[in-house]
């Protein structure tokens, strides 16, 4: 495949995308559009489906360059990464939500941040719903096309940067397919959502693995779509998961996620590695 990019000239290694769907067909369709419109790099899609009832799976079915695995079952989002992690091919694996949208260089930056050092281990940009240091507040449009704008000016102006953090959102993370050889996948004790992506970051530091935020990229989000119709359920899910998190690492707060991967060191391939 050759790639018209003004920064590259080559082929680059394939990199696997992973999006799960549960429903929010228009989510999926503007997040996919999105990709195909802003990656010049190379990439397959791999789409796992919690059961959809609302057409998502017959629209998966008609996408190039993409692998669908339907499941009867909801499997959570762990679950699902899980399943995915078996079928991709890349070197470099992208977990992204279906309710987000991609801007122009994305993948490249985001590949820059992860290649610029072996110790980096996963890396994620900026977006207006995410984690506190991940997120930029208020987020300065309202429509999708000034979003692509501000995106633009904010890489311009944040080209290469990039900041160290204790833990990543799940909404957009990438990182090497010899990290989950070495981590194990995510744990579905946190099935269906929520702390299985900070349960992954913790994991990454304990195998000495740095997490980065890619300060020169910005991704939109729309934000908790799949349980957004049923708010109080949402709450039970993430003060559940929170719970267990809490328990499995012997923690209180987040606070203390520094001292836990100290603690925890070096990586016990029995204790802390996640089978997938």
């Amino acid at each position: 495949m050759t790639v018209n990019h003004e920064h590259q000239s080559y082929a680059s290694p394939l990199t696997s995308i992973i999006i799960l769907t549960r429903n929010g067909l228009p989510f999926t369709k503007e997040c996919i559009s999105s990709i195909f419109r802003h990656t010049k790099e190379n990439f397959e899609l791999i789409l796992i489906d919690n059961g959809s009832t609302d057409g998502t799976l017959e629209f998966l079915k008609t996408l190039p360059n993409s692998k669908v695995i339907a499941n009867k079952q909801n499997r959570g989002f762990s679950g699902g990464c899980n399943q995915a992690f078996t079928f991709a091919r890349g070197e470099n694996i992208v977990l992204l939500n279906n309710d987000t949208v991609v801007t122009n260089e994305w993948l490249y930056r985001l590949l820059r941040q992860l290649n610029k050092n072996s110790s980096i281990g996963i890396v994620g940009p900026r977006s207006n719903i995410v984690v506190s240091h991940q997120a930029i507040i208020p987020a300065p449009y309202k429509t999708m096309n000034q979003m692509q704008k501000f995106a633009n000016e904010w890489t311009q102006a944040h080209d290469q940067q990039g900041y160290e953090v204790d833990y990543l959102s799940g909404l957009c993370m990438i990182f090497k397919r010899s990290l989950i050889d070495m981590i194990g996948g995510l744990d579905e004790r946190f099935s269906p959502g929520y702390f299985e992506d900070t349960d992954f970051s913790i994991r990454a530091q304990i195998s000495n693995r740095e997490l980065w935020v890619a300060n020169d990229v910005f991704i939109h989000h729309y934000g908790s779509s799949s349980f957004r119709l049923n708010r109080a359920l949402q709450n039970k899910i993430i003060l559940d998961s929170q719970k267990k998190f809490f328990l499995k690492w012997k923690m209180s707060n987040l606070k203390e996620i520094k001292e836990t991967v100290e603690r925890e060191k070096p990586f016990n391939r029995e204790r802390h590695y996640i089978p997938f």
